[in-house]
């Protein structure tokens, strides 16, 4: 038998040397010359700008992006490592080398001391020791933006959550054998909640309370005026404010909170009777809530009134009193639900009767799964083509019969 034949180990493919983009700020024409030299010397790839001036430099910055800063520290318009400082503003994501001259023993210190990643004194920088010092600083450099972009992702995130406890509050329930489903969706990923908003209460008069509302617009401005309509919501509540009453302090509130920007907000009241069998509502130019029973789920039959803001005078927000089933539930809910597109080609909205066809081809669930699986396909049908905040609240009970 012949030997097997051994095949020669390749040689691990050695990583490609990136190109360094590197800007050059310095007024001595012979200094600048050496500089180059020795960055041919270096081996590494790089393209290099030159500047002989901050002014100069500010232009090139505003054109392109540069990996690696050469700076001196005695300019025609500026000097000293008020220098470091101006050109980190510049460019704050980009290494700065400072350059100094063999009788500034403390300049390079306070250069990094200033914000600098290194520095050189000119007359003792060979090749290796300039490849060795671009290649750290651009490293370093990198590694404080990631940390940074890191930092603010964690701060961003701590105050998406502070938002959402604002948003999202725990329902206030003492005896209530209603079950409520919250749940609360941004319209982009890693962006600040909107203005969206949802509260259940319970009252003393053992009726269950709740709201589901939409400020306009996205972004701070937006959540902050939200958590404030849910606060003042569920503090009017429980001081024994309803209907059209506590509908006009709303609107007051939001008209003092809006500022300059001219936010209006859509809301849905809702005060629900176990014992007695009806829900009451009240539509400040939001949908009307879907109710589901043994024979499916529908949308109710409720009167509209004007969204708050919009004419804080007219306050016309007619009550609507809907009989309830033994068994049953109620939904509401934001347009983000429903303003999604549809999955067909031209490009239709789902709407409340997309929305509902989709509910009948869901399979029977827990209430949680239910809205879950809900929010799953409508997602999936719009395919990312409309981005809005969604919340979702759902009430769900069960009233024994009475035995005589």
């Amino acid at each position: 038998m012949s030997e097997p034949t051994q095949r020669p180990v390749e040689p691990t493919p050695r990583p490609v040397e990136p190109t360094y983009r590197v800007l050059l700020i310095e007024d001595d024409a012979a200094d600048a010359l050496l500089v180059e030299e020795l960055l041919y010397d270096t081996g590494l790839r790089f393209e290099l700008t030159s500047a002989t001036t901050l002014a100069q430099a500010r232009l090139e910055l505003a054109r392109r992006q540069v990996d690696c800063i050469l700076l001196d520290l005695h300019l025609p318009d500026l000097s000293g490592t008020n220098g470091v400082t101006t050109v980190r503003d510049l460019a704050p994501h980009t290494a700065v080398i400072v350059l100094t001259g063999l009788s500034e023993e403390r300049a390079g210190a306070d250069a990094m001391a200033a914000g600098a990643q290194d520095y050189l004194v000119k007359g003792k920088v060979d090749a290796d020791l300039l490849r060795r010092t671009v290649r750290y600083a651009v490293y370093r450099s990198h590694t404080e933006r990631v940390s940074a972009e890191a930092q603010a992702t964690r701060l961003r995130a701590e105050e998406n959550a502070r938002l959402e406890r604002g948003l999202l509050p725990q329902p206030m329930l003492d005896t209530s054998t209603v079950t409520v489903t919250t749940r609360y969706l941004p319209g982009r990923e890693q962006a600040l909640l909107g203005g969206d908003f949802l509260d259940v209460v319970e009252g003393d008069d053992g009726l269950l309370h709740a709201v589901v509302g939409d400020v306009s617009g996205h972004g701070p401005d937006a959540a902050a005026l939200g958590v404030c309509l849910r606060i003042a919501w569920r503090s009017l509540i429980l001081g024994g404010h309803r209907g059209p009453d506590l509908l006009h302090l709303l609107e007051r509130i939001l008209v003092a909170e809006r500022g300059p920007q001219f936010l209006f907000a859509t809301c849905a009241l809702l005060t629900l009777d176990q014992a007695g069998g009806t829900a009451t509502v009240y539509l400040a130019g939001h949908d009307t809530p879907l109710i589901t029973t043994a024979d499916g789920t529908r949308e109710t039959t409720a009167a509209h009134g004007i969204a708050l803001g919009i004419a804080p005078d007219l306050r016309s927000w007619p009550a609507t009193v809907i009989p309830l089933p033994p068994t049953g539930a109620l939904t509401l809910y934001t347009d983000g639900l429903t303003e999604g597109h549809s999955g067909a080609t031209g490009g239709e909205r789902l709407g409340v009767e997309g929305l509902l066809a989709l509910i009948e081809r869901l399979p029977p669930s827990d209430p949680g799964a239910h809205i879950d699986l809900l929010i799953k396909e409508t997602r999936a049908l719009n395919a990312g083509r409309h981005t809005d905040d969604l919340a979702v609240l759902r009430l769900d009970w069960h009233r024994r019969r009475t035995t005589v």
